[in-house]
């Protein structure tokens, strides 16, 4: 045996090893595409595409007690939603908050005020999340 062979064996890089090391990565590489398709339809393909947008736009703390808070809502026509409104303290404290029903309505885009009830003085008021109802 030559001295090249007897290396190559030594250190494990004959042409067996190299087939072995080929099949490892094709089937390595093929379950991360089936994984990565799968995630695909399940995450992109599964139908929900309602969704339910807010912008804040204004807040008035009214008292100690109380911070009126000025919304709008972006929704589906014809679909309902619950939103929650929160006001915070200074140290960003959740004091006050409250669930609010948005009606189902032919229009898109809706505009509300809410008063929120808050245990201690807030210095903000914002919408927090909506979801369908």
């Amino acid at each position: 045996m030559s001295t090249d062979h007897l290396l190559e064996e030594r250190y494990g890089r004959t042409p067996s090893r190299r087939l072995r090391a080929r099949v490892v990565a094709w089937v390595a590489g093929s379950a991360v595409a089936v994984v990565l398709i799968a995630w695909v339809v399940w995450a992109g393909l599964d139908g929900t595409n309602a969704t339910v947008g807010t912008q804040d736009i204004a807040h008035t703390v009214i008292d100690d007690s109380h911070v009126e808070v000025r919304f709008d809502v972006t929704l589906p026509r014809g679909e309902g939603a619950l939103c929650a409104v929160q006001a915070l303290s200074e140290k960003f404290a959740v004091v006050g908050w409250k669930v609010i029903e948005v009606p189902p309505s032919d229009l898109a885009n809706r505009s509300f005020t809410e008063v929120v009830r808050t245990s201690e003085l807030a210095t903000t008021g914002l919408i927090y999340d909506c979801w369908l109802a």
